[in-house]
């Protein structure tokens, strides 16, 4: 297994996450329908929260000292009916280091800090997002865990009724 670490981001690094989240944003137009602005960006509006509030973590994936992603952790939760610890806010993977087991490690490192109730949403049509999760999840609870499908409230830009996962680490 290659060296895997969760480095936290820091304010100074804030460009980098931001150009890593647009490559993301970029990717998961294709399931959201989302527009770019005028300034052909997406944009991720909560990305300054990151640096001022201390319920929100972001990470860098590093392989081998080199960036293979992120990781974006909060404590709201994403459906208000449900008690929660923590909210996978946003996770991505560089295509390069996907399906090597990197995305799963990242992920366990990432439980392991942030120990308690979780809640994780997913767009249905994102089918190796679904396949992922289905499979890390499994694998982190040993089956433990609940999937409500269309879950009221969670709707996509594109109308899409969000999936969510809900599991304790």
């Amino acid at each position: 297994m290659q060296n895997i670490e969760l480095v936290r981001v820091k304010k100074e690094d804030r460009e980098i996450l931001a150009n890593l989240l647009e490559k993301h944003l970029y990717e998961f137009s294709q399931w959201d329908l989302k527009e770019v602005n005028p300034l052909g960006l997406y944009g991720y509006q909560y990305l300054d929260y990151y640096f001022t509030e201390e319920n929100r973590w972001a990470y860098f994936i590093m392989v081998e000292g080199n960036l293979a992603g992120f990781v974006m952790v909060i404590t709201l939760p994403e459906v208000h009916d449900r008690e929660t610890d923590f909210q996978m806010a946003e996770f991505f993977v560089l295509h390069k280091y996907r399906r090597k087991g990197i995305g799963y490690e990242a992920f366990r490192r990432a439980a392991d800090m942030h120990r308690g109730k979780w809640q994780l949403k997913l767009h249905p049509g994102n089918i190796p997002s679904v396949h992922f999760w289905e499979k890390s999840i499994s694998r982190l609870t040993e089956g433990d865990y609940e999937l409500v499908k269309a879950y009221p409230g969670t709707d996509y830009e594109d109308g899409t009724p969000g999936d969510v996962y809900f599991f304790e680490s």
